[in-house]
C-alpha cells in the first residue's frame, strides 16, 4: 500500500510516498480504508525526531483517520462493526496510508450529518479536549479561555466547551479569526497580536480572571497565563510551541491556590485511551448529532502535497484542519 513516510528526519521535504508492508490485525482490531488522515503538531515533531513513535506503531506518521471498515477482528466481531461501516479512529501512529489498523476500542462510528472525509479532522482534538477538560475539572457556568482558538485542537475545544454549558473566551490571531471564533461558541475573543492581552481578558471576567486555560504555548505564556487566572483556577498545558522549559512565580501560584497540569494522549496506555474514546462517545459525540459542535477542516491535500500540508500548519495560517487524501 501507498503511505507517506519519513525519508530522514528534517524539514516537510523529507516527506515521500513509498510503497511500504500493509498493516497487520489482530483479534481485537479493526482494519480501515482511509479516507482522510488528519495533520497534527504530532506529525511535525516526529518528523524532526522529537517524538517518535510507540513501538506498537508503524514508523510513518498520522494520528487520526477516517474511513470504512475493511475487516473485522474475530475478538470484536460481536460489538456491532460490520464491513462497510463509516469510521473515525485514534491511532498511535501510521494514519498517512491507504489502510490503518486500529484497536476497536478507539474506533467510532462518524455520524450521518458528517462527512467521511472530514471526519478524519476528529479523533485526535476531540480525545484530547474531552480528556483534558475532566483533568481540570472543568464544570457548567465556569469560564473556559482557549489559548489558540483557531487551530484544529482549539476549534474543537471553543465548541465542546460551549456545547457543555461553559463560557468560552479564545485567542487568535487577527480580527478575522478571532470573528470566526464567535461563530464556533466564543463570547469573547482576543487578538494575540495585540499587547496586554492579559489586561484584556480580565476586563472581559470583570477583573475575575478564567476558571480554566487550555493552552498551547507551554513556556512563552507561563506568566501571561497565571496573571488570567482566577482564584482556584487550573492551567492545562496541551503544546509546547513557545519552548518547554519556563520560569513559574510561585508565589502568584500559591495566592491564586492554582494548579499547572500536562498531560499527552499517544503515550498513555491502550486502556487510558480507550477509557478517554468511550467518554467521546457518551459524552462529545451526539454533539455531533445535533450539530452543536462540527469538524472545522482547513484545505484538504493529497497525499503527494504531504510537505505543503506541513508547510501549512508549521505556518499557522491554517483555521482549524488539515487533511491528508490517499
Amino acid at each position: 500500500m501507498r503511505a507517506v513516510v519519513i525519508s530522514e528526519k528534517g524539514g516537510p521535504e523529507v516527506l515521500a510516498v513509498r510503497e511500504v508492508p500493509e498493516p497487520e490485525a489482530g483479534p481485537r482490531d479493526l482494519t480501515v480504508q482511509v479516507a482522510a488522515a488528519g495533520v497534527n503538531r504530532a506529525d511535525i515533531l516526529q518528523r524532526l525526531g522529537q517524538y517518535p513513535p510507540p513501538p506498537e506503531a508503524p514508523s510513518w506518521p498520522g494520528l487520526e483517520v477516517s474511513g470504512t471498515v475493511l475487516e473485522v477482528g474475530a475478538g470484536v466481531a460481536g460489538d456491532g462493526w460490520r464491513v462497510g461501516d463509516r469510521v473515525a479512529a485514534l491511532l498511535p501512529g501510521g494514519g498517512y496510508a491507504e489502510r490503518a489498523v486500529v484497536p476497536a476500542g478507539l474506533a467510532l462510528r462518524i455520524p450521518d450529518r458528517v462527512s467521511t472525509i472530514d471526519a478524519a479532522a476528529l479523533p485526535e482534538g476531540v480525545a484530547t479536549v474531552w480528556s483534558n477538560l475532566r483533568a481540570a475539572r472543568l464544570s457548567p457556568g465556569e469560564t473556559l479561555l482557549v489559548r489558540g482558538g483557531s487551530g484544529g485542537i482549539g476549534s474543537l475545544a471553543v465548541q465542546i466547551a460551549h456545547a457543555l454549558g461553559t463560557r468560552v473566551l479564545a485567542t487568535a490571531g487577527g480580527p478575522q479569526r478571532t470573528a470566526r471564533l464567535g461563530a464556533l461558541g466564543a463570547a469573547s475573543s482576543f487578538d494575540h497580536r495585540l499587547p496586554d492581552l492579559a489586561g484584556r481578558v480580565l476586563a472581559a471576567t470583570g477583573e475575575r480572571g478564567v476558571d480554566v486555560i487550555l493552552d498551547v504555548l507551554g513556556a512563552g505564556g507561563l506568566a501571561e497565563n497565571l496573571a488570567i487566572l482566577a482564584q482556584d483556577g487550573r492551567l492545562v498545558v496541551i503544546g509546547l510551541q513557545q519552548g518547554r522549559r519556563g520560569e513559574i512565580d510561585l508565589s502568584t501560584l500559591m495566592a491564586k491556590r492554582a494548579a499547572v497540569l500536562g498531560t499527552m494522549l499517544r503515550s498513555r496506555p491502550l486502556d487510558q485511551r480507550i477509557a478517554i474514546v468511550d467518554g467521546v462517545r457518551r459524552h462529545v459525540w451526539p454533539f455531533l448529532d445535533d450539530g452543536s459542535v462540527h469538524p472545522v477542516v482547513h484545505t484538504r491535500l493529497s497525499f503527494d502535497e504531504a510537505p505543503e500540508a506541513h508547510r501549512l500548519l508549521e505556518s499557522g495560517e491554517a483555521f482549524g484542519k488539515v487533511l491528508l487524501l490517499p
